[in-house]
């Protein structure tokens, strides 16, 4: 089959999963062209592949004079009116999708497309609720960027928990330092890695974020790190720790939390939206949600907007505490999660790119 791939190629999630399908496609020596939304082409975050780079650069050239409207198209974009414009009348249009309650330009969209689909069983029960269908297909682990590192980080028998992800409220970032510092701030037994700048925030924002978050009060064993640039950085800093703190409250499919699993660490993961692609009570100790709450920050989240409006879930503290105490008996026994390990053969991205040709083949 042929393919036309439509997608940012940037250092965003948006980004990192159309490259490593691109990947494929490249491997698997697939006739493709390639549309860049945005027109900026930015894998500055991967180790350099000239042979890849000079495939990928060529299918770039030949999309102008190449593409024509029957051929099968897969786009990788948000659920907003941009993807209204389509390249194909057989188009896959693939998304992540957060929350629970879709607007009405949000159905529309959904609706004007050849084909859809969703990285979250639960996003896709949410649209269903609409009239819209929509196919299922999972993320992977990216085992071009990321793997198991032979190497030691402390000396003592410090645990070291990690938070990723840009600093949100749809993440619960606030909540989750303040009822992690309350329980294990300034303990030498136990250490918390933040991973959490936004980069669509000035640096003053961030600093005030985390500041109110832990009421002014600093923490021995809390530190919070900058940017990384490049996936070879992520994937050390994702080694470095125990434990994968996952409590957002709505995820598409939630890839740092998963990568980190999947890399043999142990999850405190709350059992909710994308999470229950692939986590489950073998591989990670499960949060059960209590309540939803309605998703407003007036930053990336504004009531009455044309899109992203609902609600998230959320939970107990005592509960996600619980969690964090059973997550460390697990270090204990065996600081490998061997269940978590099997993640990456589970979940691979020719898999997700044999699904996508499915759908784009029937």
């Amino acid at each position: 089959m042929s393919i036309t791939f439509n997608c940012a190629l940037n250092t965003v999630s948006f980004g990192q999963v159309s490259s490593s399908l691109l990947r494929e496609a490249y491997d698997r020596k697939l006739e493709t062209l390639v549309a860049v939304i945005g027109d900026q082409l930015d894998m500055s975050s991967q180790k350099e592949d000239p042979f890849f780079q000079k495939w990928l650069e060529g299918a770039i050239k030949d999309f102008p004079s190449e593409h024509t409207k029957d051929k099968a198209t897969f786009k990788l974009w948000h659920l907003n009116k941009d993807s209204l414009f389509l390249l194909g009348d057989n188009q896959l249009l693939m998304t992540f999708y957060e929350l629970n309650s879709p607007t009405p330009v949000e159905i529309n969209v959904a609706k004007q497309q050849p084909k859809l689909a969703f990285t979250s069983k639960y996003s896709q029960e949410v649209f269903s609720g609409s009239g819209v269908d929509s196919h299922y297909i999972p993320l992977f682990f990216d085992k071009q960027n990321f793997k198991v590192l032979d190497k030691t980080y402390h000396e003592d028998d410090r645990i070291v928990f990690n938070l990723g992800g840009k600093f949100e409220f749809r993440k619960h970032h606030g909540k989750i330092l303040k009822a992690w510092a309350k329980k294990f701030g300034n303990d030498k037994k136990y250490a918390l890695q933040c991973a959490v700048y936004n980069r669509f925030l000035s640096p003053e924002v961030n600093n005030k974020l985390v500041s109110d978050a832990l009421d002014q009060i600093k923490y021995f064993n809390i530190t919070f790190l900058p940017h990384m640039d490049a996936n070879e950085m992520y994937n050390d800093y994702l080694n470095s720790a125990s434990i994968i703190i996952g409590m957002s409250g709505g995820e598409g499919w939630g890839l740092p939390e998963f990568q980190s699993v999947a890399l043999g660490k142990q999850g405190v993961i709350l059992d909710a939206h994308g999470y229950q692609g692939w986590a489950t009570s073998e591989n990670s100790t499960l949060v059960s949600p209590t309540h939803k709450i309605d998703c407003v920050d007036n930053v990336f989240f504004k009531r009455g907007g044309e899109t992203n409006q609902g609600q998230i879930f959320s939970w107990k503290e005592d509960d996600f505490i619980s969690a964090c105490e059973e997550a460390i008996k697990k270090v204990e026994s065996n600081r490998v999660n061997e269940e978590g390990l099997k993640l990456q053969e589970k979940f691979k991205v020719s898999n997700s790119l044999d699904k996508i040709l499915e759908v784009l083949g029937d």
